[in-house]
């Protein structure tokens, strides 16, 4: 459900309807808790539930503090991921080039399908959740087979054999760590936990009463706004390959590869 919204709605759509939702339901449900029971607005039990709300509210808050920080840092670690995984291949583009024509080709034709089958085939199986190797691996193998069976004439292509090997290494190696973090999630304790926190702190800010109604209301609507943005960033950054702030393949048509792209 979670992907079919980040895939199918904007951020600022997402960002309406859960912020201006969360406002909307704590601001009705203090006004009519206010009207059933008028004697909050006289602020009798202030001082505990000040108290209480203040306690809960800091735990809270670090709570979703060190949500938010982990989820921008795997955001962050993924386009890293990606944009190596890109420039590796690149430099095998490159390296290609210092081999006889029969080994460039292939080697080329090789990595041309590996990066369009990246963009083309993985991509859309990561922005719906079902990330899987795909059609990356054969391209990978004819890449590995190329280099496997060929034999450097000279020290200038020993050095740009030797490189290109490496790269390639590369390339399994952040293709892995990428779709692992595809698959990555917040653990289901951290949800309940950030999801079900905001639960409880909002309906306690109806707890503390004020002689206006419309400070109140200001009061309330203040801190479910709060709650509902940050509840929102924890749930689009939560997917790194999907939503508006997902991870681009752009990197894979940039630079060297962008040759592969061209008709």
């Amino acid at each position: 459900m979670s992907l079919w919204l980040l895939n199918h709605f904007s951020t600022f759509a997402l960002a309406v309807v859960a912020v201006g939702g969360t406002v909307l339901l704590a601001v009705g449900g203090s006004v009519l808790l206010r009207r059933r029971h008028p004697s909050l607005a006289r602020g009798e039990h202030n001082d505990m539930v000040g108290v209480t709300l203040g306690m809960f509210g800091a735990i809270y808050g670090i709570i979703l503090a060190f949500v938010i920080v982990t989820l921008w840092t795997q955001l962050e670690e993924t386009q890293t991921i990606v944009a190596s995984e890109a420039t590796s291949a690149a430099l095998i583009s490159r390296d290609a080039a210092a081999f006889p024509e029969p080994v460039r080709v292939r080697l080329d034709a090789a990595m041309s399908g590996y990066v369009h089958a990246v963009v083309e085939d993985q991509w859309p199986r990561m922005r719906a959740g079902n990330p899987s190797y795909g059609a990356t691996e054969a391209h990978l193998q004819d890449a590995f087979r190329v280099l496997q069976t060929y034999t450097p004439q000279n020290q200038s292509e020993q050095v740009f054999y030797e490189q290109a090997v490496g790269h390639l290494d590369d390339v399994a190696a952040q293709r892995r760590a990428r779709i692992t973090m595809a698959r990555r999630e917040l653990p289901v304790l951290l949800q309940a936990l950030a999801f079900g926190g905001a639960l409880v702190l909002i309906p306690l800010t109806f707890l503390y009463g004020l002689r206006k109604l419309r400070v109140q209301v200001l009061f309330v609507a203040s801190v479910a706004g709060l709650v509902g943005f940050s509840l929102l960033l924890v749930f689009v950054l939560d997917r790194p390959f999907s939503g508006d702030l997902s991870v681009s393949p752009v990197p894979y048509r940039e630079g060297a590869l962008a040759r592969y792209w061209t008709p």
